[in-house]
């Protein structure tokens, strides 16, 4: 008959045994490759494995050329700019494009697009009127390559906008135009036309804030590109038709009208 010093040595015994065996190392030491660093697994010792060939990540296939690059491939090899969006212009992406443009467009081009915006007016290098006849007549797919690539001293803004950003800011920057230049004829019927000047008067704002905007003096005088000092700002310097290749390209389907305006009778005064 077992003596109770036996029976507590035979659970001690035991409870030692069921210790030692929860302290193995199978989940501390699991097998697994951790990266850059050697494997025998592998023959080339690799634990890093290489991309399987002739395949595309998830989310990478970019079928859509032109959503991605707002090129399509011309007949004579050289890229082609379009005048239409990749997909429907809603009021929620006229929203999108205005909060994006007011934060990153306006300290050059200012909120009315004029190129006399915060940072020109203490001596930077004056940005493009997006207002004037040379820009409401260049496709809308020009501003999102502009966005893309940059221009002159403009960086691109490839990092800071997705895509689908950068084509609701050019669909923003066409409905700005239209704003900066529109006549009482363009005015629903029943609407009630107001003056900006007369509006800014009974706001109490200063006079002339509703009045055309001055180049300041501080600004710095655009001159031409010189090839030896790099472009200015030291932005990438791209040719008026660079050939390069588009792959998949092919002219998008016509999912909404032509978004060029027509022709303004007289020259547009910003703030206006």
């Amino acid at each position: 008959m077992p003596t109770p010093f036996k029976t507590a040595a035979a659970v001690i015994l035991a409870a030692g045994t069921m210790f030692v065996a929860g302290c193995r190392q199978d989940m501390h030491n699991q097998p697994k490759f951790i990266p850059q660093r050697g494997t025998e697994f592998f023959t080339d010792h690799r634990s890093s494995r290489p991309q399987v060939e002739n395949t595309v990540a998830r989310g990478g296939l970019k079928e859509d050329s032109y959503f991605y690059t707002g090129v399509v491939q011309g007949a004579n090899g050289y890229r082609e700019e379009k005048d239409m969006l990749p997909f429907p212009v809603t009021l929620t992406v006229l929203k999108k494009g205005q909060e994006r443009f007011n934060i990153y467009c306006t300290p050059c081009h200012s909120r009315v697009g004029n190129g006399l915006g915060a940072i020109v007016q203490r001596g930077y290098k004056p940005a493009g009127n997006l207002n004037d006849q040379v820009r409401r007549s260049q496709p809308i797919s020009h501003y999102f390559y502009v966005m893309t690539h940059g221009y002159g001293a403009m960086p691109d803004y490839s990092a800071q906008l997705t895509p689908e950003e950068r084509w609701s800011v050019a669909a923003y920057i066409r409905a700005l135009q239209l704003s900066q230049n529109a006549t009482t004829a363009d005015v629903a019927t029943g609407a009630k036309v107001e003056q900006l000047k007369e509006l800014a008067t009974a706001k109490g704002l200063p006079e002339g804030f509703a009045g055309p905007w001055e180049l300041p003096a501080t600004a710095i005088t655009a001159y031409p590109a010189n090839a030896s000092e790099g472009t200015p700002g030291m932005a990438p310097a791209y040719p008026g038709d660079p050939k390069v290749f588009v792959p998949h390209s092919a002219a998008p389907a016509a999912k909404t009208n032509s978004s060029k305006l027509p022709d303004a009778p007289v020259a547009p005064k910003a703030g206006n």
